[in-house]
């Protein structure tokens, strides 16, 4: 599977790291999943780190914090568009930490480039099914990850209960 890409959405592999969102842009904000935790890097601040052990729930939108309908806002469409709103948007993972109880939103630029809808929902089932199984750890897992990733990119499930399994087979990998 080695011609495969090696991007699921809003998440690529960049030098041998995994990224949520558009590192390249000048100013921006991204998430890098590192052995330690989920770092947020963002043009105007430091960062912020979350250990893995802290992370008990994820959720995941496009296009708005908090869409009227489903995980997807007007901007999930639009930016990977050609035109004046290429690019334009965030995606943002809604998570609930442990230890203290808190919820946290956190947000990355997306690319420039079109999100295939099916690779969306397989994203956030990856993430939702890792993190219930209580291995979120595992997404810091480079060559875990890949490979989940290249089975991932070439499946086409067409109901929710096909996009679980594919997660599933992926996830034993």
């Amino acid at each position: 599977m080695s011609g495969i890409r090696r991007a699921l959405g809003p998440l690529e592999r960049v030098n041998g790291r995994w990224i949520l969102g558009d590192h390249l842009r000048p100013g921006g904000t991204w998430l890098e999943l590192r052995p330690e935790g989920l770092y947020q890097i963002s043009g105007e601040s430091e960062g912020q780190s979350i250990p893995w052990p802290r992370v008990m729930l994820v959720g995941f939108t496009l296009g708005a914090r908090h869409p009227q309908r489903g995980s997807y806002g007007v901007l999930a469409l639009l930016g990977g568009l050609p035109g004046p709103w290429k690019g334009r948007g965030r995606g943002y993972l809604h998570m609930t930490l442990r230890h203290p109880y808190e919820n946290w939103l956190a947000s990355f630029d997306r690319h420039p480039r079109w999100y295939d809808s099916t690779e969306l929902v397989l994203f956030e089932e990856l993430l939702r099914q890792t993190v219930d199984e209580g291995e979120a750890n595992r997404l810091a897992d480079s060559d875990w990850l890949g490979r989940a990733v290249e089975l991932l990119v070439t499946q086409r499930p067409r109901t929710p209960g096909g996009v679980r399994e594919a997660v599933a087979r992926a996830r034993q990998l």
